[in-house]
């Protein structure tokens, strides 16, 4: 079936508007018929198609934020097909057939796996942040340290977000170095939270000291304050353990006492878009009551993805080999150079002539905001030929689905780190249309 008549209309009379306007002008060019009907085709086919579409990551960048960040694994796949097919049984209770409560689809799962007394799950982390923020500090001050007043991707910044929650800011200590004394210096009665941020998308090295999350949480309970960790990327795996640099845990985070943490769930976490909230049972409480709450909430897709993923997380075991964030991130360079020279192998099958093909070392990163500065040892195809890398890179950008590599050195790099299951075959498939 072709596209609605009303569209071809409205196609054709851009398409002899624009005409008209360029004769005006005294630009005749080609007006014949054949051409202009050509061009209500190919405008046509291009309003028509979906933007939003399948992509292979061959940056070298694992939570590559403009390509979605962490791609699903095939169990949160799946959960999301079956939540998409039809009805679902987000907010009923199944025993009684009366409305219950969409949080039970991964409160259980997040209080079992982090050790918290409660926990909710929203739409992003930054929803989560303004959520908290206004429910257990509206109208009141929230004191949080100058050197971790960040911003994130897009220019969203704290002190924007803690506006918008309501809460006035109070700035404590300097950019580089904050200590207890100067939280406790800072407090008056109007006081309501104490609010830390871990630095996830950069740091800070040299004449520096942080004032740790126990000291804080100590401070807290001699004063009477609620203490909150925006951890951002959050993990529930020891990344130590498995030769990456050591980043805290969320269950070490509760674990320190303080009231409530949040953090992202398409992060290090590996799922869908979602900001995860958990701590003690009053503060959730008071939390999930808020009228901010409704606002912010996530759909039946996204409660599919993440308690999928969570699932997953039950078993240490194989998480590591499940969730494809932790996969890409403890493959091993000799894993990923050899999937690098089997996609040159059969690239030499099919490329045109006068085109080369080398796996080179490179560095992949792991990007969304997560684990600043590090690197990870990582091969890609370099492929340079008579078409200008600018021109290639363009080229399997427009093939169905569309290859993201990168530039550098005058050649065209597929970082093999990041690709999928599958992925090897598209990137053969789009050289066969050289």
């Amino acid at each position: 079936m072709g596209p609605p008549r009303s569209l071809l209309v409205a196609f054709a009379r851009e398409v002899l508007d624009q005409a008209r306007a360029e004769i005006r002008r005294g630009n005749h060019g080609d007006v014949s018929t054949d051409r202009l009907i050509a061009e209500v085709r190919t405008r046509t086919a291009g309003r028509l198609r979906p933007t939003l579409v399948e992509a292979v990551n061959a940056t070298g960048v694992i939570l590559h934020t403009n390509l979605g960040r962490a791609p699903l694994s095939p169990a949160a796949r799946q959960a999301v097909a079956v939540a998409a097919a039809g009805y679902a049984t987000l907010e009923i209770d199944l025993d009684t057939g009366r409305r219950g409560s969409r949080h039970s689809h991964v409160e259980p799962l997040l209080t079992r796996l982090t050790g918290a007394g409660a926990a909710i799950a929203v739409n992003n982390n930054a929803a989560a942040v303004l959520l908290s923020l206004a429910a257990l500090a509206g109208g009141r001050e929230v004191l949080v340290s100058r050197g971790e007043l960040v911003e994130i991707g897009g220019s969203f910044r704290l002190p924007d977000v803690m506006a918008a929650s309501g809460v006035r800011l109070v700035e404590v200590g300097t950019t580089n170095r904050t200590y207890a004394r100067d939280y406790a210096a800072a407090m008056t009665p109007d006081a309501a939270l104490l609010l830390k941020v871990h630095r996830s998308n950069f740091s800070v090295a040299g004449f520096v000291h942080d004032t740790s999350l126990a000291e804080l949480v100590e401070l807290g309970r001699r004063r009477g304050l609620p203490v909150m960790m925006d951890l951002g990327s959050g993990s529930l795996v020891d990344l130590a353990a498995r030769g990456l640099p050591s980043e805290p845990t969320v269950q070490d985070t509760i674990r320190s006492g303080c009231d409530i943490v949040t953090f992202s769930g398409d992060k290090l976490l590996g799922g869908p878009q979602a900001g995860i909230i958990a701590g003690t049972t009053a503060a959730v409480e008071r939390i999930r009551t808020h009228p901010l709450a409704r606002a912010v909430r996530m759909n039946k897709l996204g409660y599919a993805a993440l308690a999928a993923t969570l699932q997953q997380y039950l078993d240490p075991d194989r998480v590591w080999r499940d969730i494809p964030v932790l996969s890409m991130l403890a493959r091993s360079s000799d894993d990923v150079q050899a999937l690098a020279e089997g996609i040159r192998a059969r690239l030499a099958d099919v490329i045109p002539s006068g085109w080369t093909i080398q796996v080179v070392p490179t560095q992949a990163e792991v990007g969304g905001g997560s684990l600043p500065g590090v690197t990870l040892p990582s091969f890609a195809l370099a492929i340079t030929g008579p078409m200008r890398p600018d021109d290639l890179d363009r080229q399997l950008r427009s093939h169905a689905p569309p290859i993201f590599g990168r530039i550098a050195n005058d050649a065209v790099l597929l970082d093999a780190r990041t690709l999928l299951p599958g992925n090897d075959e598209v990137i053969v498939a789009a050289f066969r249309t050289l």
